[in-house]
């Protein structure tokens, strides 16, 4: 072999090695927020909130779920009747798209929880703004499923009900 395929081999396998560093750095970024309920719960909050048209980082949120996850929210029909849109987290990417122009926060205020073996059900009671400092646009509670695997939590579902929906919020869910 000549010196020149020997710098060909080197500088490929000095590539990929990079290229692997960087894709496992990606991931273990998001790892710190998958190691507790209170970490996954944050780092839900965190990545669908921000200003108007800015952008989210959407890798970190399709991190949170299993694949087969499920974001299933309480919707009106034309008619009036209660219903849900069970989505995907990808669907739920595509959708929530529309709302970046307008920006978009949520914050937690209290939660009710949980766990057995590696079930964990957090009742997550929220508020949600257009602005960080604006007026609360809404307020209401995601039923959050989380299944515990060795070394970190996955949400599995995330169902929730809006005051919007005609349903106020009750005391004991707006107390930590």
């Amino acid at each position: 072999m000549d010196k020149s395929n020997s710098m060909k081999q080197i500088f490929l396998v000095t590539f990929f090695l990079t290229l692997s560093w960087l894709a496992n750095g990606q991931a273990v970024d998001y790892l710190k927020d998958v190691k507790t309920e209170d970490a996954i719960i944050k780092a839900l909050y965190e990545v669908i909130s921000g200003e108007p048209n800015a952008p989210r980082d959407w890798d970190r949120f399709r991190f949170l779920f299993k694949p087969e996850g499920r974001l299933i929210p309480t919707r009106k029909s034309d008619t009036g009747d209660l219903t849900i849109k069970p989505l995907t987290a990808e669907e739920y990417v595509q959708l929530f798209q529309s709302r970046i122009p307008t920006g978009f926060f949520e914050r937690e205020l209290s939660r009710k929880s949980e766990s057995y073996g590696t079930v964990t059900h957090a009742f997550s009671t929220y508020e949600t703004k257009e602005k960080k400092d604006g007026p609360v646009t809404n307020r209401g509670i995601n039923s959050i499923q989380l299944f515990k695997d060795k070394d970190r939590y996955y949400i599995v579902t995330i169902f929730w009900c809006a005051e919007s929906m005609g349903f106020p919020l009750p005391p004991q869910y707006l107390t930590k």
